[in-house]
């Protein structure tokens, strides 16, 4: 194995720079990870911008944090891995002590430190991994035959478990995902998984339309003609369930018309920053009785649940891969990234 590799470095915003590193150096507790395949997402893409609030002025960092690798070498203290071994990394470690980290939400962890995020993660050939993501279970076998690519994406899918478990996606529901990028694609899949009875999209680009329709969607239709749709294709009972998968406040807003009694919403795209206030109309919530919720990112624990669905084969994620890219190619890649065509773009190291 050579002394340095070739990475995929943030130097500010808009600065991304291929280059020579030198491979991590690793303690007795800790493995290097030879980096299989990682792809871009929308945080990555902020954090190119220079919109990500852990990228402060003046970081140079290698961003990354969906990725699969084998592992390249072990430190002298660590058991129960093997060299040649594939993993998946949960990209998330909490501090461990505090409520959210106790009671199973490492996501919301208000020390957390993160692959990509806080320190260097998975545009490169080779990454460190400490041993807090040893001790906390970061490292998820993958069975053999199971596209690299595919299982890279764990981590959003994993984010899409989270917000799908808090409503309870069940058989028969009527759901609607609202947003056709790859997160709602993956809400559309998971929810067909679950049972549910029919899934209609809500999109505004019409070839993402399409797309949803391809992926199985029972309807794909633009946002102003929602709530008829709804409304037809649940005989006037509303949907069950509402997976606001895009940043949009009207849609947030308009989730509770369209919501069934007893309804779940789940708000799943956070809204920009300086405009994150919408007008919700809380009498429909009273009388509808209707569940209105959040949920950020991703745990370990659901990392866990999401890589045992993709190690099982009942859902392949490969079709969502728009383009693999080599990483000497990283900026062609983030570009392509951005065009609303693509779903998913991924790195081969």
């Amino acid at each position: 194995m050579s002394d340095t590799m070739l990475a995929a470095v943030y130097h500010g915003p808009n600065d991304l720079r291929v280059e020579e590193r030198a491979v991590p150096a690793i303690t007795p507790d800790e493995v290097l990870l030879k980096v299989v395949n990682s792809s871009i997402c929308g945080t990555d893409l902020r954090i190119l911008h220079g919109g990500h609030r852990k990228y402060a002025d003046g970081t140079i960092r290698i961003p990354g944090h969906e990725l699969v690798g084998d592992i390249a070498a072990i430190g002298g203290n660590v058991r129960g891995l093997a060299v040649g071994q594939r993993v998946f990394v949960a990209p998330n470690m909490g501090c461990g002590h505090c409520r959210p980290c106790i009671t199973g939400n490492n996501n919301l962890c208000a020390s957390y430190d993160a692959f990509g995020i806080t320190i260097d993660g998975a545009f490169a050939e080779y990454m460190r991994i400490p041993a807090a993501a040893l001790l906390q279970g970061n490292l998820l076998p993958l069975e053999p035959g199971v596209d690299p690519a595919a299982a890279a994406m764990v981590e959003p899918f994993a984010c899409v478990l989270r917000g799908q478990n808090a409503v309870s996606v069940s058989v028969g529901d009527v759901v609607v995902v609202v947003g056709a990028g790859p997160i709602g694609i993956m809400h559309l899949l998971l929810a067909r998984l679950r049972g549910a009875s029919r899934v209609i999209v809500s999109e505004m680009v019409a070839e993402r339309r399409e797309q949803a329709l391809r992926f199985g969607a029972d309807m794909a239709v633009p946002p102003d003609d929602l709530r008829d749709v709804v409304q037809q294709a649940a005989h006037g009972d509303g949907a069950d369930v509402i997976l606001v998968a895009a940043p949009a406040h009207k849609a947030q807003e308009d989730a509770v018309h369209i919501a069934a009694i007893g309804g779940r919403i789940n708000f799943f795209g956070g809204l920009p920053k300086e405009h994150s206030t919408i007008n919700l109309d809380s009498n429909i919530v009273h009388y509808k009785e209707l569940i209105v919720t959040g949920t950020t990112a991703c745990s370990t624990g659901d990392c866990r649940q999401a890589a045992a669905i993709v190690n099982s084969g009942r859902l392949d994620l490969s079709p969502l891969i728009s383009a693999r890219y080599p990483l000497k190619d990283a900026v062609q890649a983030f570009a392509a990234a951005e065009d609303r065509r693509s779903l998913k773009v991924v790195l081969q190291p």
